[in-house]
């Protein structure tokens, strides 16, 4: 599937760093580190998700498909920005790599019937092409199955937010991927990311104990049960 890379701009202690910033308005002291943390744990199990917004995260999201990226806009929380590739400047008609649905990859003839489609769909972007008209125009065609690439700057208050809602069994299948490709970028990155991903990453069931899906995957029991 596609790559998270995680940037250096991103917050190294995420945890401290919320500590540090509540003490200033709590006249605490903010130059043991050890309590800057301990504070900051604080600020996360009181669940003052404010103070969540200051850890922030830039990642270079790689290689997946246009649909799945239009629905990472949807989670805006926290002013997050972003960057996606130009179908305007790039130049797709040369060849453009695409997202194959696990369940279509598994089955060989909807897989030639899938792989033709995004064929043809190259073959008239080139034959458009041919033609002088605008690249901005003839891309167009392009389908949302076609890899993307995004830079995105959002932080960790988002992310929690985001991972109630992707991680959930009933989420897009590829927003799950994202959201687990996600979590091991952020756990790899530092070893306080790796205490919040492990500890408060969770789909929204597992943090208030019941399913309140209308169409429930049964992994929880129903609010009203």
């Amino acid at each position: 599937m596609g790559t998270i890379i995680i940037q250096n701009e991103t917050t190294k202690d995420p945890i401290s760093l919320i500590g540090r910033e509540a003490g200033v308005c709590w006249g605490g002291d903010t130059q043991d580190p050890e309590k800057n943390r301990k504070r900051g744990l604080g600020c996360l199990e009181s669940g003052h998700g404010r103070t969540w917004e200051y850890p922030q995260v830039y990642m270079v999201v790689d290689g997946y498909s246009a649909r799945v990226i239009r629905e990472l806009y949807t989670h805006i929380g926290g002013s997050p920005t972003r960057l996606q590739a130009s179908t305007r400047y790039v130049n797709y008609q040369k060849g453009f790599a695409y997202v194959t649905p696990p369940k279509i990859a598994k089955n060989e003839e909807a897989n030639a019937i899938y792989a033709k489609a995004m064929d043809d769909i190259l073959k008239a972007m080139q034959e458009l092409e041919q033609l002088e008209l605008p690249k901005e125009d003839v891309s167009m065609l392009l389908p949302l199955g076609m890899e993307s690439k995004v830079v995105l700057r959002t932080n960790l208050r988002n992310l929690v937010d985001m991972s109630h809602q992707r991680l959930c069994n009933r989420a897009y299948w590829e927003f799950r991927q994202l959201m687990h490709d996600m979590m091991r970028a952020l756990s790899d990155y530092s070893e306080e990311w790796k205490y919040l991903v492990d500890n408060y990453f969770k789909a929204k069931c597992d943090v208030m104990g019941y399913c309140n899906e209308k169409a429930s995957c049964g992994r929880y029991p129903k609010k009203e049960q």
